[in-house]
């Protein structure tokens, strides 16, 4: 009869010596060689069993976010999109009228509920009729300069 060999499989992995650590055994005593506190000092808050304070507790005083004043108001719905004259240039004809319904046909924006603000970068070297929400004053320069027109929406 063969001798059958053994083979590394699944069944027969073990873990090298020195990769498994036993974990650390607190509140077992002086012997344990974690002491008699485990750890934990000697008192004070955090040698307690539930010592443990939430994020920005500072021991009773009024936190630096509630001292701190808040101002202003940011809409979670609002969306701003702004494009570049060279991707204009890119994706439409000379005189083209461009919209935000053409600028989501073109793929320029992904949702007509966003506002559309065109900036400076990229020169325009045909007219468009623009009618936008927001324009840079170097871009609309430019857009006049080259025989367009804009028209600033509510």
């Amino acid at each position: 009869m063969s001798e059958k060999k053994d083979f590394l499989g699944l069944h027969n992995l073990v873990a090298p010596i020195g990769a498994r650590k036993n974990p650390k055994r607190v509140g077992r005593g002086e012997s344990s060689g974690h002491g008699k506190t485990s750890g934990k000092g000697s008192n004070g808050q955090k040698a307690r069993k539930s010592g443990n304070v939430r994020i920005g507790f500072e021991g009773g005083q009024t936190p630096l976010a509630r001292r701190l004043p808040k101002r202003g108001f940011t809409s979670i719905h609002a969306k701003d999109t702004a494009i570049n004259i060279s991707a204009l240039v890119e994706k439409f004809e000379e005189n083209a009228r461009i919209t935000p319904a053409s600028l989501l046909a073109a793929g320029l924006i992904a949702n007509l509920k966003h506002k559309v603000k065109i900036l400076s970068v990229g020169e325009p070297k045909k007219g468009f009729f623009l009618q936008v929400h927001g324009i840079s004053a170097a871009a609309r320069e430019k857009i006049q300069n080259s025989g367009g027109q804009v028209e600033i929406l509510a």
